[in-house]
């Protein structure tokens, strides 16, 4: 049997550069030469590790996203909606102007001017913004069982509100707005919360 050639390069560190480059400028605006130079190795690797330039940013995403849930672990830790959405909130306020990262989202930033043959990927990035949605949800409806919200309340539309905020303050971020200027957005949209005991 005729084994493949291994891989010469390390696939963590590769995708680690590759989110960064779709991170910056997009799908359509990150160049198969760019990825390939961020992740240091030639387009036949890419094209044999990750299919495609669309499969490598699958699995950039799936990196990412792995990173979300982990962050998302402590959000879901709040003792009361009210710190929930705190958490989420203010975490986002840092991690979008964090610079060791590039500003924003990769979830809103990957998606950005997505032309032909490349319909599928704001789909992609939808599907993952919506996980974290999902996991607000069930957390609102288990703080509405509980009676840390009202029995009038609508878990899934406090989640959705505070999934269109983060992505609000992404685009913000990802435009120059400071780590101040998302705060701001923060502490006004914890209101909706601390009224959470009569929202």
């Amino acid at each position: 049997m005729v084994m493949g050639r291994p891989r010469s390069f390390c696939t963590d560190k590769a995708l680690e550069e590759a989110m960064e480059v779709f991170w910056r400028h997009g799908y359509d605006g990150s160049s198969v030469a760019m990825l390939t130079k961020a992740m240091g190795i030639k387009p036949p690797s890419l094209y044999a590790a990750f299919g495609s330039k669309e499969g490598l940013l699958k699995a950039a995403l799936d990196r990412y996203a792995q990173r979300r849930a982990e962050h998302m672990q402590y959000v879901l830790a709040g003792k009361t909606a009210h710190d929930v959405a705190e958490r989420f909130l203010s975490s986002i306020a840092e991690s979008h102007t964090d610079p060791a990262n590039p500003p924003g989202c990769l979830l809103v930033q990957g998606g950005l001017a997505c032309g032909e043959g490349s319909e599928s990927i704001p789909f992609e990035l939808a599907n993952k913004r919506a996980e974290t949605e999902r996991d607000l949800r069930e957390r609102f409806v288990i703080a509405r069982r509980t009676g840390d919200l009202p029995e009038d309340s609508d878990p899934k539309a406090l989640a959705r509100f505070l999934s269109t905020i983060a992505s609000g303050m992404g685009v913000l971020a990802s435009s120059g707005a400071d780590r101040e200027a998302l705060r701001e957005v923060a502490r006004v949209s914890l209101r909706a919360f601390s009224a959470s005991k009569t929202v």
